[in-house]
């Protein structure tokens, strides 16, 4: 088993969950909410993102409008709709419970 599979199957996980935290507060064009991952050591690229964005778009979770831009082509920003919001707080809720019980597990391990 090859662990670089484990470990992008972990990021793959909660990559979702991390562009919604991203767009918590304000909106952001794709270039912003990838420097946001990057800078958090979350790797991600344009082909991966794009696709995610769409469906959360589906979903009802985000909305997007146009902006024009100063140094190039209109940007397109992403914001949380209102079913988003509530979304991400559940999502945080269940990230917080996991995250305790992994501890917990993981300590318990380590210990014996």
């Amino acid at each position: 088993m090859k662990i670089e599979n484990t470990k992008a199957q972990m990021r793959k996980g909660v990559l979702e969950y991390c562009i919604l935290s991203v767009l918590k507060d304000d909106d952001a064009y794709v270039a912003e909410i990838l420097g946001t991952l990057k800078d958090a050591k979350l790797l991600v690229v344009e082909g991966t993102i794009y696709p995610l964005l769409t469906r959360l778009k589906n979903a009802g979770l985000l909305n997007y409008r146009w902006e024009e831009s100063t140094s190039g082509p209109p940007r397109k920003y992403y914001g949380l709709t209102e079913t988003g919001q509530l979304f991400l707080k559940e999502l945080t809720t269940t990230w917080n419970e996991l995250q305790n019980a992994v501890n917990i597990v993981t300590r318990e391990k380590n210990k014996k």
